[in-house]
């Protein structure tokens, strides 16, 4: 008889190699908001619109440019981050106000919000055993993490408003990833929690 442990997906790897679409997800996540991590470094430090914009700019297209000397597939969101740092990192240094580069982790957690709204987007990350008991689980979960990605973006939008540089800075460099390690370890638990019961529920009438 199958056990909740043998169907419950591991916390990093679904079916055969392939990574958790949340481990997936950050990964790029940190690739795409690399430029601008980078920006927020350097205007702490030199407190300098043009040198931390100007960096930033650097920093994306030498990640480009990289990625095409290793042969490595480069992904749209990927040249659409390039896109925003050029464009947002210009109105920059144009209007010599940082808030423009700022806004790029709202756009793009919009769009990975939009992309998870999505029904159902996350069941096929499970394994087919777990999916007669978990389905369900994972649809209401994958509708949790777009609520999370637009919160996300929300917050760093009003913080880009009415904030400054150091409070948004704290916040990009902390809330992210805490919120999503956290959001995972709840979906983790309730899942395996769910499942058990069912199982166990299932077990006890077929007698």
């Amino acid at each position: 008889m199958t056990t909740a442990t043998e169907i419950l997906p591991d916390p990093t790897q679904t079916e055969g190699s392939r990574v958790h679409p949340i481990v997936h997800a950050g990964k790029w996540l940190a690739a795409d908001l690399f430029s601008t991590l980078m920006f927020v470094g350097l205007y702490a430090v030199t407190h300098s619109v043009y040198v931390a914009t100007s960096l930033a700019i650097a920093a994306g297209v030498v990640q480009i440019a990289w990625l095409n000397f290793r042969r490595s597939p480069i992904d749209a969101m990927q040249w659409i981050s390039l896109g925003l740092v050029v464009v947002f990192g210009g109105a920059s240094l144009f209007a010599h106000d940082p808030r423009f580069i700022m806004l790029k982790p709202t756009l793009i957690y919009a769009v990975i919000g939009a992309v998870m709204l999505k029904p159902g987007w996350m069941t096929r990350y499970q394994p087919p055993a777990a999916l007669p008991w978990s389905r369900d689980v994972a649809a209401v979960f994958g509708y949790v993490w777009a609520g999370l990605m637009f919160l996300t973006g929300a917050l760093n939008l009003a913080l880009v408003v009415h904030g400054d540089p150091k409070t948004w800075a704290w916040f990009i460099g902390v809330f992210p990833i805490a919120s999503k390690l956290a959001l995972f370890a709840v979906q983790y638990f309730a899942t395996r929690v769910i499942v058990t019961g069912r199982i166990r529920a299932a077990a006890a009438v077929a007698g």
